[in-house]
């Protein structure tokens, strides 16, 4: 029988899900992604994002930032080669969030940006990627419960969400937003993993191949469906 195969090194991790692919995760290379990520933000179906209307050189120094801190990561997410998801991660209690809630110890909270898939929509499509990135947030062992705040006025989002299994907690207003709280405790991630798994091997997910190309070259951009951030 064919599981998924997981593998964590160092912040890179690499899992190859069954009739799907081989999701990469590595960390974002401020420079050499700039352009890549300068085109995802400043579509207009990634307004939720914050960055629409940015130029290249401020979105590079943006993550040049983020790259010099040691509680936020950002990572580029590639799906057999093709970058697919601008995914990032961050401690609450070192974050602007931290003033607006409880924080827990071992909170672990993270945004997300996926691109549409290559060609036609894909059923499941993202509800697999979303699964690849629990299960690396997973790989950390001080983690106890994962936090997203997405905009109030995202409903595909937070409704994405909670059909994963996050509950839902309260609004809260950011400097930048109004912000729906959503949580997912280690135990309720770890028990998606094993489902998801279980189910991947029972009926397979056979997406159409994700569309080679050269990372910066092609924007991420297609007409439909739209954008998720989360």
């Amino acid at each position: 029988m064919t599981t998924d195969r997981r593998a964590r090194t160092g912040n890179t991790y690499e899992q190859a899900v069954p009739g799907f692919g081989t999701v990469l995760i590595r960390p974002l290379d401020p420079a050499g992604d700039a352009r890549t990520v300068h085109r995802w933000v400043n579509q207009d179906r990634a307004r939720f994002w914050g960055m629409v209307g940015r130029s290249r050189e401020q979105v590079q120094e943006i993550y040049e930032f983020v790259d010099s801190l040691t509680t936020h990561h950002a990572y580029m997410v590639l799906r057999d080669s093709a970058p697919v998801a601008l995914f990032q991660t961050y401690r609450p209690e070192h974050d602007p969030l931290g003033d607006h809630y409880q924080v827990a110890p071992g909170d672990l909270g993270f945004h997300l940006l996926i691109a549409p898939a290559a060609g036609n929509p894909q059923p499941g499509y993202t509800g697999v990627l979303l699964s690849v990135f629990l299960s690396f947030l997973v790989t950390d062992p001080t983690m106890q419960r994962i936090i997203a705040e997405p905009d109030i006025r995202n409903e595909k989002s937070i409704t994405r969400l909670l059909r994963t299994g996050f509950e839902l907690g309260p609004e809260i207003d950011l400097p930048e937003k109004r912000a729906r709280l959503v949580f997912l405790p280690r135990a309720d991630a770890e028990a998606l993993q094993q489902r998801t798994t279980a189910r991947h091997e029972a009926s397979g997910f056979h997406p159409a191949p994700a569309q080679q190309r050269v990372d910066g070259v092609q924007p991420r951009s297609v007409p439909k469906p739209p954008w998720e951030e989360l």
